[in-house]
């Protein structure tokens, strides 16, 4: 369990390090608002590859080595990006960056399932999941920290030397696999088992959702430090980075919200956590620093609610197949990452910060009551 929470640490903190530092694309490379956020979409077009690519051998190779080397060719790229001064060339190993961290998300939840006695799985998977929320909050604030008081080439160094360290420890210390079964499935059976929840309406509603949580969540963060380094706030990227802090409320979100559901039920405990998600969002539209504050955690609290719950209902939708099922969720998962992050744009372009917040606060609720209606109309 140590070596998959360092693991998770570095993969995470290694996709989400290029946030903060949008701005300064835009400035050093004299790029748009939505050409410099590539660098964080097209990481996660070619992680949603990899969880496919990868995730597939995994079930016929083994986890091991998927884990270990996704730590290593992941690190790479980090120690060659500050020598490049092309950005389309950073674009490109930031794509080759984003397959090779699929790795890990692509083989951990599995090999935590095979390998840990049955007593404790559930809370070591809780363990996995919380540090995947420190990771990203970690990468966020020390990139931010960093790139301000050094530089952007210096943040990425760090992070590039840090994975380096962390795979030769999960080498030396995470364990042979004893229990796992490579799969006999073909190549077409596994085809075949995608398009059987491709088919579903009721599936397709969950991805989706899955996927619009995180299109709203993820463009408020994208394009929040161009907000704060505007007046009237004037904000420095250490401080605008000292408010992904706010992501630890992730950490007791996930598992607030499934002690809540047992009590009060998935689905209105899910229902509650979109509301919160919103509220918090509408609330970032204040012109004062301490109520966006509260607004982001707010927002954080709802989405880690309600992508947990999510999550959960895959399981429960899926009669068959949960595998490919919680694949497919994680696809849908990482797309609305990388289109709230690159897609939402021509909104900041068009209406600034108030036309984003109102886009970004307003389609989970729309979403929710389509879900609601269509699950009327199933009488479920």
């Amino acid at each position: 369990m140590l070596s998959m929470l360092l693991a998770s640490l570095i993969i995470f903190s290694d996709m989400y390090a290029v946030q903060p530092l949008l701005p300064v694309f835009v400035e050093e490379f004299g790029v748009s608002v939505s050409v410099s956020s590539l660098t964080l979409s097209l990481t996660i077009v070619g992680l949603i590859i990899g969880l496919i690519v990868l995730g597939f051998l995994s079930d016929r190779n083994g986890r091991l080595f998927y884990i270990k080397y996704s730590l290593l060719f992941s690190s790479i790229p980090f120690l060659i990006i500050p020598l490049v001064e092309s950005f389309p060339l950073l674009l490109l190993l930031r794509f080759i960056q984003g397959f090779a961290l699929a790795g890990v998300p692509a083989a951990a939840l599995a090999y935590i399932s095979e390998e840990t006695d049955r007593k404790v799985v559930s809370f070591a998977t809780a363990l996995y999941i919380s540090s995947n929320a420190i990771g990203g909050m970690l990468g966020r604030v020390l990139t931010g920290y960093l790139s301000d008081n050094y530089s952007w080439q210096t943040s990425f160094t760090v992070f590039g030397i840090s994975g380096l360290i962390i795979f030769a420890a999960v080498v030396f210390l995470l364990p042979q696999s004893r229990n796992f079964q490579a799969s006999d499935l073909s190549f077409s059976r596994d085809i075949q088992e995608y398009g059987f929840h491709l088919k579903n309406p009721a599936m397709l509603l969950v991805f989706g959702l899955g996927a619009i949580l995180q299109i709203s969540f993820t463009g408020i963060w994208t394009y929040l430090p161009f907000h704060l380094q505007d007046p009237p706030f004037d904000m420095s990227l250490q401080a605008i980075s000292h408010l992904f802090f706010a992501y630890g409320l992730g950490i007791i979100g996930s598992p607030l919200a499934g002690r809540m559901a047992g009590h009060f039920g998935l689905r209105r405990v899910r229902i509650i956590g979109v509301l919160i998600l919103s509220t918090g969002i509408f609330l970032t539209l204040s012109p004062s620093v301490p109520l966006i504050i509260i607004g982001l955690c707010t927002a954080c609290l709802g989405f880690f609610v309600a992508h947990s719950l999510t999550a959960v209902t895959v399981g429960q939708e899926a009669e068959h197949h949960k595998g490919s099922a919680s694949s497919l969720y994680l696809v849908a998962y990482y797309i609305g990452v990388a289109s709230g992050s690159s897609l939402l744009g021509p909104i900041w372009d068009l209406g600034g910060w108030t036309g984003l917040v109102l886009l970004t606060g307003t389609v989970p609720l729309v979403y929710l009551v389509i879900v609601t209606i269509y699950r009327r109309k199933l009488g479920s």
